[in-house]
């Protein structure tokens, strides 16, 4: 985020947004994304979208509003049960808009781009509210086992999700500008790429060539992650501790490495490219190569014995929880020019000070104004000090203290969020919520309030702010989707308080079954991870215990020290806290790019097989993430596979089938033509 700090924030007058000549009323739109889209732009070259920005087009309608709605419900119910069931959130932003273009050409509608971008705008909030609340909340009923005394109703639930969401758009839109248009071509944002290319398949049928691309591109992806999630073939997870000589290495040095083999996370390293990638598998390889193999070595007798999942998931990874948290506070830091700016349009918006020249706004950098933002803001914080006073903590100023708490953590980690999706399209939002967990907890024993009752409202505050910080991340997606499509900022805003509205109540109502029917606690209880690792980290601090202040403290120095060495600290942090596993495809990928982008001498036939790679890869995801739907309801009807074959068949014939795909990503990247 070093560069373009100073550009303005706000609305733009009318302008030209690139060469357009004859008639803007009577130009056809593209049938597809401009070379330039994912690119960074030249000091005079302006990027024109597919939607012309200065025609009007069906946008928010009956249609478009009432399917994303009802998406939002299903999707909401299903990411909360298998959240809960199997700890991963899929994201729903990618298999909605599948739906959204198979809808509308089913029902044969006309244009529908504009509408199918409010249909996954609306729908989308399912994934971050259900992130939100299954992280957090479900370690209330975790505690409840063993403090009886703790009480948890459905409105705590909703309310601290639906406040959360709210606060989270809110906090997003005066920096929308920045990250969506003025940081162009500048971060990967790898999930917004590949719903992008969803959504632009559908919008011209009579040229199918690059929806063919993309729908075969979907189904290798999705056929190869189905197989693999429901049948085990060959192996989900190449890992050297299940060969002879990696299990003998593990046991003596804890030193493993290991390879996720979906389709889906191939073509996110892909559009990640190589320098990212490298960076986070930098802080991955840091961890188990280096602080994993220490701890075990000259560690205590009881880190000794673990193996090294234990160790990472234990103690390494608290490390790179610190970092995070560092790594967000030097991005506010570096960020504070666009948040001073952000607040000084609300200010002059109030003086009547902004866009003093009257002329009119391009429909696509229309924004709310800054007036309904700031008074909506404070609507919302006020039924937030609500909330908290009377729903959670009784006493007025320790219910002002906890408001206070989130109010700074969910605004100045916002920037944090979004940056981190728009870098790896992995918000760490639960690294971030355990870090407030932990501050708030702090200062929660300061004043008094702790026992159960600090449990209950660090727990519920916990919500708001994990809550506030996925939505936010999730919602730079959408409005990078937006750009790049050419739809209006305004009404995906306007509409995503509905569905975050729907998403709440769907999320509430399902925890509260789910709870009811399974348990989070016990024999055959829902896993629930997350929610047991918060359960975790908040019980010592508030009922006393030990609590890893000298791992939060390395992970903070060192998060210092890639500062000053000029290496981008979030994406190391972030690989430091997400599995290895899940970081060495990234780098596989961002090698293809790399390798694929560079072979030719000419420029235009490099450019050209690397926007069809993206294509392709976007194709990987997309169907990656529709197809997993499809594995976890399979798996929830109660289909069970065990394959017969022994680890080392499976690993080998998962070395063969991941080297088969990635020789199909090279050569149809290989195959693109220039223009």
């Amino acid at each position: 985020m070093e560069k373009n700090q100073n550009a303005p924030i706000g609305n733009e007058e009318l302008k030209s947004p690139g060469p357009m000549t004859g008639d803007i009323l009577s130009e056809a739109d593209p049938a597809e994304l401009p070379e330039n889209a994912f690119r960074e732009l030249a000091a005079d070259e302006n990027y024109r979208p597919i939607m012309h920005p200065a025609r009007e087009y069906r946008e928010v309608t009956v249609y478009s509003v009432s399917l994303g709605l009802i998406l939002a419900i299903i999707f909401s119910a299903a990411a909360a049960y298998l959240g809960l069931k199997v700890g991963q959130v899929f994201e729903a932003a990618i298999p909605i808009a599948i739906i959204a273009v198979g809808v509308s050409g089913a029902l044969k509608i006309k244009n529908p781009l504009g509408q199918n971008v409010i249909i996954q705008s609306i729908g989308a909030c399912s994934g971050v509210i259900v992130a939100g609340a299954i992280f957090t909340l479900p370690a209330l009923y975790i505690l409840q086992a063993k403090y009886p005394e703790i009480t948890v109703n459905f409105f705590q639930i909703f309310l601290a999700s639906l406040l959360g969401g709210i606060l989270g758009i809110l906090f997003f839109i005066p920096f929308r500008k920045y990250f969506v248009k003025d940081m162009h071509g500048k971060y990967p944002f790898p999930e917004a790429t590949a719903t992008t290319q969803v959504l632009a398949s559908g919008q011209n049928a009579s040229d199918g060539s690059q929806a063919k691309t993309l729908i075969i591109a979907s189904l290798i992806g999705g056929i190869y992650d189905y197989v693999v999630e429901t049948f085990g073939f060959w192996a989900g997870t190449l890992n050297t501790q299940l060969t002879s000589w990696g299990e003998t290495i593990a046991e003596k040095t804890r030193l493993v490495l290991s390879v996720n083999t979906g389709a889906a996370l191939l073509g996110l390293g892909y559009i990640i490219g190589l320098r990212y990638s490298f960076i986070i598998c930098a802080g991955s390889f840091f961890v188990w190569w280096v602080i994993i193999p220490l701890m075990g070595t000259y560690g205590s007798a009881e880190i000794a014995a673990m193996d090294s999942q234990s160790i990472f998931s234990g103690y390494a990874r608290m490390i790179g929880i610190g970092g995070i948290a560092m790594a967000g506070v030097i991005g506010i830091i570096k960020s504070w020019p666009i948040i001073r700016q952000a607040v000084g349009l609300a200010g002059r918006e109030f003086k009547g000070g902004a866009n003093a020249s009257g002329q009119k706004t391009v429909r696509w950098q229309t924004d709310l104004s800054m007036k309904t933002v700031t008074f909506c803001l404070g609507i919302a914080l006020i039924a937030v000090f609500i909330f908290f006073w009377a729903g959670v903590i009784s006493t007025f100023w320790q219910a002002a203290v906890a408001w206070a708490v989130v109010t700074i953590i969910a605004f100045l980690f916002t920037t944090v969020a979004a940056n981190a999706i728009a870098i790896v399209g992995t918000n760490p939002v639960s690294g971030m919520t355990l870090m407030t967990l932990i501050i708030a907890s702090a200062i929660f024993v300061m004043i008094g309030l702790n026992g159960t009752t600090g449990i209950v409202a660090s727990m519920v505050i916990g919500g708001v702010v994990c809550t506030a910080l996925s939505m936010a991340g999730g919602f730079v997606t959408d409005l990078k989707v937006g750009y790049w499509l050419g739809s209006t900022p305004r009404k995906q805003e306007s509409w995503k308080f509905l569905g975050t509205l729907v998403s709440a109540a769907t999320v509430g109502g399902v925890i509260l079954v789910l709870n009811e029917v399974y348990g989070f606690s016990g024999p055959n209880a829902l896993v629930a991870p997350q929610a047991n690792a918060m359960a975790n980290v908040i019980e010592p601090l508030m009922m006393g215990g030990d609590t890893p202040w000298i791992l939060y403290m390395t992970g903070i120095v060192l998060a210092l020290l890639l500062n000053w060495l000029g290496v981008p600290a979030l994406a190391f942090c972030l690989g430091m806290f997400i599995p290895l596993s899940l970081n060495t495809p990234l780098l596989v990928g961002g090698a293809i790019a790399w390798f694929v982008s560079t072979r030719s001498k000419e420029k235009a036939v490099n450019d050209a097989r690397r926007d069809r790679g993206t294509l392709i890869s976007s194709g990987l995801i997309a169907g990656g993430a529709l197809f997993g739907v499809f594995a976890a309801l399979t798996r929830f009807f109660g289909f069970e596979y065990q394959c017969p074959m022994s680890d080392s068949t499976l690993q080998s014939l998962g070395v063969v089938i991941y080297c088969l795909l990635i020789v199909y990503l090279i050569w149809d990247t290989m195959r693109a033509k220039t223009k």
